[in-house]
């Protein structure tokens, strides 16, 4: 099959994104970070639901990295406040619009209410079917990796028994779909130390704008830019 007559892929089924710019947005215009992570928390919603109207399946996005906890400790104290506020004020309305809501990571370090409301999201939307919404919590890819391996051992698995089937099932979330898309906001242009293991054969997308600015605009055209490309998943055509 030559590279012409490949089929392009169609709405990317499972989307990632790293949120990246919160601070930046307030700096540039002489806020205090505070008003960039609110106003960045108040983003979320507009997107998920325009990755409802596109077809998007899953959604994952990365909220807090397990590198975040060496902020300074007035900013920590404030993003668990805005994450608290933030499951109260917006992910009961994506919920209604059959919104599953999931979160990733480690979730000890975090206050005890903000651990009882995560269960407790988690709990109420479990029927939910529409899209799935994965939220990264004191998550880092590696971390993620090197449980999965301790895992494995735990298990008494075998030299000969360890495959990929086996260390994903050791994943956070091996019922996460692997993104076929990734996007990143604020022109940063890594992948810092997210969701290393899944994204092996995703398609990037860095977009300029700050996290607080992207919308469902911006989610369309990143998903376009998706579809003009061919997958080979590391193979060649003829």
């Amino acid at each position: 099959m030559s590279e012409v007559d490949q089929a392009l892929p169609e709405v990317a089924g499972a989307v990632a994104i790293i949120m990246d710019g919160n601070a930046r947005w307030a700096r540039d215009r002489g806020l205090p970070v505070d008003e960039g992570h609110r106003a960045g928390s108040r983003a979320l919603r507009p997107v998920v639901e325009a990755a409802i109207d596109i077809g998007v399946r899953s959604l994952a996005v990365f909220a807090f990295s397990t590198e975040n906890w060496s902020r300074p400790q007035a900013e920590v104290e404030l993003l668990m406040e805005i994450f608290s506020e933030t499951i109260d004020r917006e992910l009961p309305d994506l919920a209604a619009q059959g919104v599953r809501t999931r979160f990733v990571g480690r979730r000890d370090r975090a206050p005890f209410p903000l651990q009882a409301k995560m269960a407790e999201l988690e709990e109420a939307t479990a029927d939910k079917d529409r899209l799935q919404l994965w939220i990264a919590f004191d998550y880092g890819g590696r971390a993620e990796l090197v449980e999965a391996a301790r895992r494995i051992v735990e298990s008494g698995a075998g030299a000969d028994e360890v495959d990929e089937e086996l260390f994903a099932a050791q994943l956070y979330a091996p019922e996460m779909p692997d993104p076929d898309l990734l996007i990143r906001t604020s022109g940063e242009l890594r992948i810092s130390n997210f969701l290393l293991w899944q994204l092996a054969y995703a398609e990037l997308v860095f977009v300029d704008k700050h996290w607080p600015d992207f919308d469902g605009d911006d989610l369309r055209s990143a998903i376009e830019d998706y579809a003009s490309r061919r997958r080979r998943f590391g193979g060649r055509t003829a």
